[in-house]
């Protein structure tokens, strides 16, 4: 196989009509465009997935074209304990599963080992509405891969087989599973575990192409990603180092995948969406990775400094509206990712860090960016 994750920075695209498909189908629920938002913890919660959808709003003028109102597809809940889901009074996982009417397409996943709970728990997240229903069997976090959760599964397929067989049995909504390559680079069972899917009734698979042991470091294999494409008919989904539209359109040329999945980049880059459909729609695909480097802002729109304030200030508002409980720790958390690269971000960093509620952290940033537009309009005026 090639070695893709090698060099990916000089990978050429292995066809120029190469480029993120404008939808896909899982079940009967059509993804448009095939874009996916991943579960992330302690990000993806409704104000987050709302946020991403909005700021990724197509002019009215392209929504009446492609009848698509977002860049992203489809969004994905925070992974969610089917033991929490069941014991009802675990507030954690009603707050995981909380979503609002204008967030459909969305799906709801879902982590554990017992497959009758999992089943029970699938059909409570049926019955709240939600448009699919995923299995998590990727997280490598060490408290939950102890309780057998997440990629601690990876090693034991007849259970993740009955899982299998116990939530389809259990739903009507199309069920799929997001999953790591394998326990480690000895332990490989990604192909295994997407024919196992397709055998089981499930619509589609996402892989993150990485190990559990691997954890967020190095680099993606995308030829796994290609290697389940090759083995199964159900959608495949690709994950993993997704940092530029470019990306995007690479790595389905690379692997063929159905649609793409991203994870960490869309903190940091809350328009990567908007920005992926804007590369495909502006002829970024035949472009090689130098080239399209070189050429980005026609290939796709940067956001002005403006943006940025318009986008940090809606979501600190969204949050505070929501009432969310952790909603400061989110505030410090979110402005960690997106204030990198801005110019003095460094200085609001450490204001929104000393700051002690989420008003004081809403005024610093307004303080902060209104300070910048103002001295930018000042030297606009005096050129």
């Amino acid at each position: 196989m090639r070695k893709y994750w090698e060099n990916p920075a000089n990978t050429e695209l292995t066809s120029s009509e190469a480029r993120v498909p404008e939808s896909f189908q899982i079940g009967n629920v059509r993804i448009a465009p095939a874009t996916v938002l991943a579960p992330m913890a302690g990000v993806t919660d409704t104000v987050f997935r709302r946020f991403i959808r909005n700021v990724n709003l197509k002019p009215a003028d392209d929504r009446q074209l492609t009848g698509r109102e977002s860049g992203c597809g489809l969004i994905m809940t925070e992974f969610t304990s089917a033991d929490g889901i069941l014991r009802g009074k675990d507030k954690k996982a009603k707050r995981y599963l909380h979503f609002y009417e204008d967030e459909h397409p969305i799906s709801a996943q879902l982590f554990g080992s017992n497959p009758q709970v999992m089943a029970d728990a699938a059909r409570m997240v049926e019955d709240l509405g939600f448009d699919l229903v995923d299995l998590n069997l990727g997280c490598p976090a060490k408290k939950v891969v102890k309780c057998n959760g997440g990629s601690g599964l990876l090693r034991d397929l007849p259970v993740i087989r009955s899982i299998f067989e116990a939530v389809r049995a259990a739903v009507k909504v199309p069920f799929t599973v997001k999953f790591r390559a394998g326990w480690n680079d000895e332990e490989i069972v990604c192909v295994e575990l997407a024919k196992m899917a397709e055998d089981c009734g499930l619509c589609a698979v996402a892989l993150h192409a990485r190990t559990r042991e691997q954890g967020y470091s190095g680099q993606a294999r995308w030829d796994w990603i290609g290697a389940v494409k090759d083995a199964v008919k159900i959608p495949v989904i690709g994950n993993g180092d997704i940092r530029t539209p470019g990306d995007a359109c690479r790595m389905v040329a690379e692997t063929g995948c159905d649609a793409v999945m991203i994870g960490r980049t869309a903190p940091s880059n809350p328009w990567i969406f908007r920005q992926i459909e804007q590369y495909c729609d502006r002829g970024g695909m035949g472009v090689s990775p130098v080239q399209a480097e070189r050429s980005s802002a026609a290939l796709y729109d940067e956001p002005t400094e403006l943006d940025r304030y318009q986008m940090i200030r809606t979501y600190f508002q969204m949050l505070i509206e929501e009432e969310l409980p952790d909603a400061v720790g989110k505030m410090k958390q979110f402005a960690s990712w997106f204030t990198h690269g801005v110019p003095g971000g460094a200085g609001l960093r450490k204001a929104i860090y000393e700051s002690k509620n989420a008003p004081e952290i809403l005024s610093r940033a307004e303080e902060f960016f209104e300070a910048r537009l103002c001295g930018a309009g000042a030297l606009a005026r005096e050129d």
